[in-house]
């Protein structure tokens, strides 16, 4: 496969090793290496034209840099990242090196941890129990049925049950709070009222997962919770930090 710039994958220090089986994106699998710069490292491999957000080449992504992770701090690059030459690569990371280098410090022994809390669909005996407004739109259905009446009871049940759920999800923030070191708010979700990653010590994980279990456990008629990682810490990193096209 003909090479078209490269592809980075992330920042290490310069004293990061690669593991010793790493697959890079492309088919075949371009051979993933550091480029020196200072006392960091940059990960990249040959990128190939026409890169496309395919199930494989996000995988690859992905599994570097997890890989990465397992043996110290790495700042993750969004997927797609390509660079024209390697002197692009290397002026860029040398101009920005301390702020990379705080970033990585900050970053060393910790992941993400990312929640996602959406209302349960099951839990309309508990809302109509506790929710008058609800209750009485079903009893106003129920008395004089019809199109209009099932549209309005079900828009004030579907209302009531994101706001029991997003109840439920103003109080996890604090739980979280002696466990983790950050927390971001990430973009809007269709039907999450909380989506949120925590910066989180991987000696923490297990007790932010019971944390997270316990919160669920507690309200199992009131809110769903989703919880994914460890990942790369991609939302405490500043975006781009290498100079390159999507």
């Amino acid at each position: 496969m003909t090479a078209s710039g490269i592809y980075v994958y992330g920042i290490v220090g310069r004293s990061h090793s690669l593991p010793p089986t790493i697959d890079g994106i492309g088919e075949p699998p371009a051979p993933v290496r550091l480029l020196p710069v200072e006392d960091l490292a940059v990960v990249v491999s040959a990128a190939y034209p026409g890169l496309r957000a395919r199930r494989r080449d996000l995988m690859a992504h992905q599994g570097v840099l997890l890989a990465l992770a397992e043996a110290g701090p790495v700042l993750p690059m969004r997927f797609g990242m390509v660079a024209p030459d390697e002197a692009t690569v290397t002026a860029g990371v040398a101009a920005r090196r301390a702020g990379h280098a705080a970033v990585l410090e900050r970053l060393d022994s910790r992941v993400e941890m990312n929640v996602k809390v959406m209302p349960v669909q099951d839990g309309l005996a508990a809302l109509i129990r506790e929710d008058p407004v609800v209750r009485r739109i079903r009893e106003e259905t129920r008395r004089h049925p019809g199109y209009e009446a099932n549209v309005r009871l079900g828009e004030a049940v579907a209302a009531g049950l994101r706001r029991r759920a997003a109840t439920a999800a103003a109080l996890l923030p604090p739980l979280f709070a002696p466990i983790a070191d950050d927390m971001c708010q990430g973009p809007d979700v269709e039907g999450c009222v909380l989506n949120a990653s925590f910066l989180v010590p991987r000696r923490e994980e297990g007790r932010f997962r019971g944390v997270a279990e316990r919160f669920a456990a507690e309200r199992p008629d009131q809110a769903e919770l989703r919880v994914t990682g460890p990942l790369p810490c991609y939302s405490f990193v500043a975006p781009e930090p290498v100079p390159a096209r999507a």
